[in-house]
């Protein structure tokens, strides 16, 4: 019989799972639960996250409390006699009493090989620390943050031209599969359960604001790559006379430097800064209040003066 699932989840991310679950002849998705609406967009009106827009889609009953201890959640569930709860970026801990509510208990799908990078943005910071490889973790749920006995791995390459949008994409997308061959193997009996190991454990933790601004004394390779991870959200920025620009491509020029965070040249429509050890060309930007474009057509209608310093 079809593997009777609920589905928690809330971003982008999640997408690509909600999605294969419901066209897996393997699985029964009964229902999704997800984040509440919240203000976005410069008339700050109400939108539903994306999983509750595709699960309208899909006609699935979609429940959004403000809390998972909410007095309505465990009957709403209960109602769907779930085998199986899949958890894929829900944004909120997921109690005992929904974790030992299903058969199968909660699987999640998380985008790093467990134990390395546990927490909120690991994708975000492996690129931020120049990592070359990566992956998805499926695991079981358990009392401490993505912490839980590891079902299956997949190793992903960070290629040299990654961003955090494009490894995010593709990860979305291959953590679909590995969710539906767990919950099937699961439901065989032959899926293994192997326990993590918290001395090897590393962390990624929710990003902060100084994490985005570009510290220039840093290595080119370093900014670059700071780059790459923030990309498309929220940006790496620095500051130009004050002010902020958001900086969303670059590539490190290797010649001798200056003192870092000094602006060496705008000739050839580049635009090239300092850093520890080589140089940074931003290769697109965003300045405030404006689009994103190209070094090129930002200095169509802007002169910038060489040796003015960033900070």
């Amino acid at each position: 019989m079809p593997i009777k699932t609920i589905f928690f989840g809330s971003p982008d991310f999640a997408l690509p799972t909600l999605n294969t679950l419901r066209n897996s002849p393997e699985i029964d998705l009964r229902a999704a639960l997800t984040q509440p609406d919240k203000p976005a967009g410069r008339g700050k009106r109400l939108t539903p996250t994306p999983v509750k827009a595709l699960a309208l889609e899909f006609s699935l009953d979609c429940l959004q409390p403000a809390s998972l201890k909410d007095e309505t959640v465990l009957p709403w569930l209960r109602h769907y006699q779930p085998d199986v709860i899949v958890v894929v970026a829900y944004g909120g801990f997921v109690p005992k009493s929904i974790r030992e509510l299903p058969k199968y208990g909660c699987v999640n799908l998380h985008p790093s090989l467990l134990p390395k990078y546990r927490g909120a943005a690991p994708m975000q910071w492996a690129i931020l620390n120049g990592e070359t490889m990566t992956g998805n973790s499926t695991m079981y749920l358990a009392k401490g943050w993505d912490s839980g006995d590891i079902i299956y791995q997949e190793i992903e390459p960070i290629l040299p031209t990654d961003t955090y949008g494009s490894l995010s994409a593709r990860l979305a997308e291959k953590g679909a599969a590995l969710i539906v061959k767990s919950l099937i193997d699961i439901d065989l009996g032959v899926a293994p359960r192997i326990p993590q190991s918290d001395d090897d454990a590393t962390f990624a933790p929710l990003l902060q604001n100084e994490d985005a601004k570009i510290q220039w004394r840093r290595p080119a390779k370093a900014i670059h790559d700071q780059v790459r991870g923030l990309n498309p959200v929220p940006a790496s920025f620095t500051l130009y006379q004050n002010e902020r620009w958001k900086i969303l491509r670059t590539e490190v020029i290797h010649e001798p430097s200056r003192e870092p965070g000094r602006l060496i040249t705008t000739q050839f429509n580049t635009i090239r800064v300092a850093a520890a050890d080589a140089v940074v060309e931003i290769l697109e930007l965003q300045p405030a209040g404006g689009k994103p474009m190209t070094a090129a057509q930002f200095l169509r209608g802007r002169k910038l003066i060489d040796g003015v310093k960033f900070d």
